[in-house]
């Protein structure tokens, strides 16, 4: 059973100098949430957001907060960032030592702030290594571009490993959101990982580059709510993009 599909549209492609404006057109146009992508120039290349700019612009929407630490030392900074009040915080699995216990720390840290949290991977991560964890989590961040900067191209075969993280689920006994982010937007690749499993789409320029965002964001759940009809309906990832008769799967 899909559950609602959700758009997060990332503010690393937002107007810097308009961010409060931004963030309202995007509360009001249907997003489901506000990714924060926080990069910290070692993890990745990339330098971006703190904890001064999360704090402050929690006060500019009422809608929840997915923090994403691109982060190397995620276990002496998430004190900071879970001080800010995020919904989900994120760190990344290559950035925790599994023998010492890091990442069941991490976990245990964000879920004893109140928050809830994420692991994410990288696209050469195995998905496996999410299985002594599944359990724990309440979202999967699969990213579907090397993380570190916004307008990347999807890489093809991404759906594959979203797959395998809802197959892991089940057989679990769990059902943990399921978040893919890089190279989506009114395409294909948002087709093919809704079709595997996905729930929540982060999206920055195929969002913010347009100019009517809350049309981008009503296009993208129009393309996730076609997936999901034509999963239903016996049809998967290999089917093509476009509109589907009758009831959607909710």
């Amino acid at each position: 059973m899909f559950t609602q599909p959700q758009i997060a549209p990332s503010i690393l492609s937002a107007d810097f100098m308009n961010m409060s404006a931004d963030l309202v057109e995007i509360e009001q146009g249907g997003a489901g949430y506000v990714h924060v992508d926080v990069m910290d120039g070692h993890f990745v290349p990339n330098l971006t957001l703190g904890v001064p700019f999360c704090k402050q612009i929690r006060t500019a929407t009422g809608l929840p907060f997915d923090v994403h630490l691109m982060i190397s030392n995620p276990l002496e900074q998430l004190p900071w960032f879970l001080a800010t009040k995020p919904d989900i915080v994120t760190v990344h699995m290559e950035a925790l030592d599994p023998e010492l216990d890091q990442v069941n720390q991490a976990i245990d840290m964000i879920h004893e702030a109140g928050v809830k949290a994420a692991i994410a991977l990288k696209p050469d991560t195995d998905t496996a290594t999410l299985a002594p964890y599944i359990h724990k989590l309440d979202m999967v961040l699969i990213m579907s571009v090397y993380p570190g900067f916004s307008g990347q191209s999807y890489i093809p075969g991404s759906h594959e490993r979203v797959a395998q993280v809802v197959e892991m689920s089940r057989a679990a006994g769990v059902a943990p959101l399921i978040q893919v982010d890089g190279g989506l937007g009114e395409n294909q690749a948002t087709f093919d990982v809704v079709s595997a499993g996905a729930d929540v789409l982060v999206a920055g320029s195929a969002v913010f580059g347009k100019q009517d965002r809350a049309a981008a964001i009503s296009a993208m759940l129009q393309v996730a709510h076609d997936a999901q009809a034509k999963t239903a309906a016996g049809l998967g990832p290999s089917a093509q993009v476009g509109n589907v008769d009758g009831e959607r799967a909710h």
